[in-house]
Order: structure tokens, then sequence, then C-alpha cells
């Protein structure tokens, strides 16, 4: 037993970039599957990606993609018009939230447009890292505050304190390419900061000669 979790633990040293990156790409890309699976007629299948992504995103409908129907995205006061629900209400939201699409609007994606970015930007640059990896260095924590962490709080935190239950000033609602440039922006400079920091930590760990079990 011990030498098996020795051994996986070797794998998962030398091979824990790839391990992460294929994660990334899969949680990002496979909401993607739940709308085709619900055009397909697939409902059972479908919720089986819907629902797990409701435990880890807000999903409303106004700000998720959709596939297969009018349109690839929904403002939310299009939104409102076409499904009939009002998100002005805690209740609406709830709605907003469960809300899987129609034939006529197209079925939604599973994960929300600034998320499918964040998630999809960090994958995509961790093939980048491997790459360059023997000569990444972490990018400066300024540069990740300035390029990643202020754009996003920004465009996310001024559309929550704009509406209720706060209404701290007035009414701010994003849109689909602010949340993919902010969320793009903050996964790739979690990227470069986050994986050379792993790589520095499992670096000592690889240089240290291994004992074989029993030599001792």
């Amino acid at each position: 037993m011990v030498e098996r979790l020795n051994r996986f633990a070797d794998g998962f040293e030398r091979h824990w970039l790839a391990v992460l990156v294929g994660i990334l790409l899969t949680y990002s890309l496979l909401p993607f599957g739940a709308p085709i699976l619900k055009w397909l007629g697939l409902d059972g299948l479908a919720q089986a990606i819907y629902q797990p992504y409701k435990l880890m995103c807000h999903t409303y409908g106004f700000r998720s993609f959709f596939l297969f129907g009018e349109r690839f995205v929904y403002d939310r006061a299009e939104f409102e018009r076409v499904s009939g629900i009002d998100t002005g209400t805690f209740a609406g939201l709830l709605q907003a939230r469960d809300f899987q699409g129609n034939a006529q609007m197209g079925y939604k994606v599973a994960l929300c447009q600034r998320d499918v970015a964040i998630y999809f930007a960090m994958g995509v640059n961790g093939i980048a890292y491997a790459l360059v990896r023997r000569r990444a260095r972490p990018i400066p924590w300024l540069v990740f505050v300035l390029i990643g962490v202020l754009p996003i709080g920004l465009d996310g935190f001024s559309q929550l304190l704009s509406q209720p239950p706060f209404n701290l000033f007035a009414y701010r609602e994003s849109n689909w390419v602010l949340r993919l440039a902010t969320g793009g922006l903050f996964g790739f400079s979690l990227a470069w900061l986050v994986f050379p920091l792993i790589e520095g930590a499992f670096r000592p760990a690889r240089s240290k000669p291994h004992t074989v079990a029993g030599s001792e």
C-alpha cells in the first residue's frame, strides 16, 4: 500500500501540470455539453451536468451563453422579455438560475460567462506554461492585482453593489464582453502566478534521491 502511494505521489509530482490542465479544460468546456444533450433530447444526461454546476456557479440565464436558439447571449432586459422571468426579485433570480432554455431561446451553457473565461484561460495558459516552465517565474503580486484582481473586482462588485439589496449607486449590469475580458485576465494572471509556485514547491522533492522501501 505504501509503495503504491509512493508511486502515485511520484507520478503526480512529474505530471501535475498535465493533470491540472486537463481538469481546468474539462471544467470549462463540459458545461457546453449540457445544451447539446438537451437539444438532442437527452435530458437526463444534461441534468448530470447542469445540477452539479449549480452548486459551483450562479448560472443566471442572463449571464450565461445559449446554444441552438435565437441568440448566443441575452442581456438582462432581453432575457426578461423573452423568458418572462422578472429578475428584479429574489424569486426571479432563482428562476433565472434554474432556467435551462427552450426551443426558441436555445439551451443554456451550465457555467456562467465569466467562469468559463476564468477556467478556460487558466487551462490554455497551463499549456503555454508547459513550453517555458524551466525558465518561468511567478508574475509579481502587484501585476497580479493590477491586471487580474482589479478589473474583475471593479466589474463584478460595481454590478453587485448597484443592485438590490444594496442599491449604493446608479444601477449597472455588466455585459458578456466585459465578463469574458475580466474573467480571462484573472485566469491568465492567476495561472502565471500559481503554476510557477507549484513548480517551485515540487522542485526540491524531485532533487532528493528516492529511497527503496526496506533499504534503510
